[in-house]
């Protein structure tokens, strides 16, 4: 049985989900003040019902990367990621003038009833001189929290539709050159003691470390694990990022991109290996969930937690 959640809410900065006496989640929608960054809300800390924490933020090798965002790493010439831009031929440059940021415009919903906690939020998109680029309906359900299993859901959805007077053109830095960095879409960063952690999907056997990330690396599954083990205690936790069946006929299909060293990371990468194009007045939608597991469930026991899509 679910156990019920609730949420404190800090008016023009971060909202706290919390069930059991642990913090599940805080989503901080008030950007952090360094542009070159991307300013943008995150998820950070995020933790699993023991209180473990499975997010990093502002790691030393990449101050950009804040737990669990929605990014664009390249977006018609701008990067909505953060931090420095590859050019091909040139390498990573920290290019200020490409960095864009997304404003909070207000929350349609944020509701917290028995089990389930919703939060709907408006954002825009803005490119680095100022012009309004895309506007988001961005929706997350924090559910199915349940104690004696050690584990509980996030469901995470955006709506974006492009108020440009371009087309909006999504891609990563393999588009532009860079071979096995499609990296774009809904990112999660993990803690550095996940670094080197065991990667698997639905096939095929999971490995510890870089070897089982390449495994996945650019590729199309449903879903993808990650579980790492813990600095302090004896003990690990797991990861599961899964797409919703409609993601399936989407604007552009999706590829993983994961590593385990030397950064923790997973991105639903929806412009991995080729660009794709929203004209003006377009929209597009994708659904994720995020199961977050203490210890270490098996293929069969991720899977149950996939049923209800």
């Amino acid at each position: 049985m679910s156990a019920p959640v609730s949420l404190t809410h800090t008016h023009g900065e971060k909202v706290v989900v919390s069930c059991a006496g642990v913090d599940l989640m805080t989503y901080v929608y008030r950007p952090d003040p360094e542009a070159f960054e991307s300013r943008k809300p995150y998820v950070h800390p995020l933790r699993t019902l023991s209180g473990r924490v499975v997010t990093g933020y502002r790691p030393s090798d990449h101050r950009w990367h804040k737990g669990l965002q929605m990014t664009a790493s390249h977006l018609s010439g701008q990067n909505f990621w953060g931090g420095n831009s590859y050019v091909h031929g040139e390498g990573y440059l920290p290019l200020r003038d490409r960095i864009g940021w997304m404003r909070h415009d207000g929350f349609d919903a944020l509701t917290a009833e028995d089990d389930r906690l919703t939060l709907a939020e408006k954002l825009t998109w803005i490119e680095n001189g100022g012009a309004e680029w895309a506007r988001e309906q961005r929706r997350l359900t924090v559910h199915s929290a349940e104690p004696d299993q050690g584990s509980w859901a996030l469901d995470w959805s955006i709506h974006l539709t492009n108020v440009h007077d371009e087309p909006l053109r999504f891609g990563s830095p393999t588009t532009a050159g860079r071979e096995a960095a499609g990296y774009t879409g809904l990112h999660w960063r993990g803690p550095r003691d996940f670094t080197g952690g065991r990667v698997f999907g639905p096939d095929g056997p999971g490995r510890d470390g870089e070897a089982g990330a390449a495994a996945l690396m650019g590729r199309r599954t449903p879903w993808l694990a990650f579980t790492g083990v813990h600095d302090e205690v004896d003990a690990c936790s797991t990861l599961v990022f899964a797409h919703a069946p409609e993601n399936e006929h989407a604007v552009h299909p999706s590829h993983w991109f994961v590593r385990s060293e030397p950064t923790p990371t997973v991105a639903f990468s929806w412009a991995f290996h080729e660009e794709f194009a929203l004209p003006p007045g377009a929209s597009f939608a994708y659904r994720y969930r995020i199961v977050v597991a203490d210890g270490a469930p098996d293929r069969r026991g991720i899977e149950s937690h996939l049923r209800s899509w």
